[in-house]
């Protein structure tokens, strides 16, 4: 029988290896026991870390005991916000997975201290949106109801319950107000002069919203008032509520309008329009605007040119929505209008928004018959994160007064 020649080193410790290995087999070492048996553990404490080291420079901290720093109860709450973004943040919070004793303190922190830009990952998981908004026009005819079936249709005693008597749903004037009613009222009288209302004019309210302007403007001022809405609830309610003064409500489309008005307004509509038709917007209001008429926009406004929305925001408070930049409300207006007046008090948000809040707090017992506690976190989410975006000066709101052909000796708001 031959003999098997000598094992080489290398052979050698190729033998020993398969020995260890041999007696090894069947057992794992500490370590890769934890990942095997904690995988959620380990991937939690890194997530809990990075959310952490995400909110140290807006001094927000986990678990704190400050108003604004965040209470955390369900474990996962750091993989879902890590993996989901602010999409993750607002749902987790309708679910109670976190609270936060003053939220408009905590938004105004991280949006102050530009949370969502130092992120990085966002801009990459947005990317089908902005995708979308590029080839899909959100805010199409087709599209136009929408808004109104998901948002203004929630329920008028919920808005009874939180506005003021006029139903205004946009940004008061605080300028001397004190309350609520007041800044609103302030509001609309501050409209009034501005396009220099007169009695008998002939007034469009472009998204009249439940009639607060039109009944103020026929009741004060005599005015003829002409409102169009996508929401039928707001369509029944503004006609009602106008009921017995000359004005008239429909539920209408902008773009189907063809009637021509000494002045226009538009309060808290524009956000709806989308970048795709800012320029038919203008199109259709130097249409249907006389010669020497006067046109106030009143929007919410962002500091950059977007093309898509918070993704929270669309799919639980505004669908189809987004805010316009300066940049893109001068360029779609460019050759229809001369610009009179930029008036910008987007700090007037905060104090309006509030006290939306308390009135919805103050009149929650009696809504809740109709609306269950994951829609109230929803409600207050969105009140205060908005709240705190306007602190931060993240958003703006701007009247802005234009005109056809310019004023003759330049433009001036009329003094009551």
């Amino acid at each position: 029988m031959a003999r098997r020649a000598p094992a080489t080193a290398r052979e050698k410790e190729r033998e020993k290896a398969k020995a260890k290995a041999k007696r090894n087999k069947g057992q794992r070492t500490p370590a890769a026991a934890s990942r095997e048996t904690h995988p959620r553990v380990m991937k939690s404490s890194n997530a809990k870390n990075l959310v952490q080291h995400l909110l140290a420079p807006s001094d927000v901290r986990l678990d704190g005991d400050r108003p604004w720093d965040v209470q955390v109860h369900h474990p996962r709450f750091y993989e879902r916000v890590v993996s989901g973004g602010s999409l993750a943040l607002g749902e987790s919070y309708m679910d109670a997975w976190w609270d936060c004793e003053a939220l408009d303190q905590f938004f105004d922190r991280i949006m102050r201290d530009r949370l969502d830009r130092r992120v990085k990952r966002h801009a990459l998981r947005s990317l089908p949106t902005i995708l979308m908004a590029r080839i899909v026009n959100a805010q199409a005819g087709s599209r136009a109801f929408t808004i109104g079936k998901r948002h203004y249709d929630t329920g008028n005693h919920l808005f009874e319950a939180m506005l003021d008597p006029w139903l205004n749903y946009s940004c008061g004037y605080w300028e001397d107000a004190q309350t609520l009613d007041e800044s609103q009222e302030a509001k609309l009288d501050l409209i009034c002069r501005k396009i220099g209302l007169q009695p008998g004019m002939k007034v469009l309210d472009v998204g009249c919203g439940w009639g607060g302007f039109a009944k103020y403007a026929a009741v004060r001022y005599g005015a003829a008032v002409y409102g169009i809405t996508v929401s039928r609830e707001q369509a029944h309610f503004a006609t009602d509520f106008c009921k017995g003064l000359d004005v008239h409500i429909a539920l209408r489309d902008y773009r189907d309008l063809r009637e021509t008005f000494d002045r226009i307004v538009s309060i808290g509509m524009f956000e709806h329009v989308g970048y795709r038709n800012y320029r038919t917007f203008m199109q259709v209001m130097h249409r249907c605007l006389a010669d020497e008429g006067v046109f106030l926009l009143h929007t919410i406004g962002g500091n950059t040119s977007v093309r898509s929305t918070d993704p929270w925001i669309r799919t639980y408070i505004f669908p189809n929505s987004m805010l316009p930049s300066a940049e893109q409300i001068v360029s779609a207006s460019q050759g229809l209008f001369v610009l009179e007046d930029w008036h910008s008090f987007g700090s007037h948000y905060d104090p309006t928004l509030m006290a939306w809040h308390r009135n919805v707090n103050r009149n929650w017992e009696r809504l809740r018959d109709s609306y269950d506690d994951r829609f109230y976190r929803m409600w207050t989410y969105y009140l205060l994160s908005c709240a705190g975006s306007f602190r931060s000066r993240r958003n703006q709101l701007w009247q802005i007064v234009f005109s056809k052909h310019g004023i003759p000796g330049g433009y001036a708001c009329r003094e009551r």
